[in-house]
């Protein structure tokens, strides 16, 4: 997949800069302006943070349009609440999650 391309529909199906990109996702403008410069695949933890700035996840981000899963208000609302957890805090509900399988 063309991670740059998959950035640029992203942004453009929101009708974003890159400048709002940026603020969107709490990364500089010239880290994202860099990805498109340098032709380069980001990180995985500014594909992250691009993702939160999207609404998606990072499975959503790499999936076709006809495998993406759309997540629900209730998901969606949960990742996100996930997303600003602790390591400890994802950890502790990690486990209490186990208990109910």
């Amino acid at each position: 997949m063309d991670v740059i391309k998959r950035i640029t529909e992203l942004t453009s199906e929101r009708g974003w800069s890159t400048y709002r990109l940026a603020q969107k996702s709490g990364l500089s403008a010239s880290t994202i302006a860099n990805i498109y410069r340098r032709n380069t695949v980001p990180s995985l933890s500014t594909l992250e943070a691009l993702c939160d700035a999207f609404g998606i996840t990072l499975s959503q981000f790499f999936a076709k349009d006809t495998d993406a899963v759309p997540l629900t208000p209730e998901q969606k609302e949960m990742f996100n609440k996930w997303a600003n957890l602790t390591p400890s805090q994802k950890e502790i509900i990690e486990k209490i999650i186990r208990e109910f399988h």
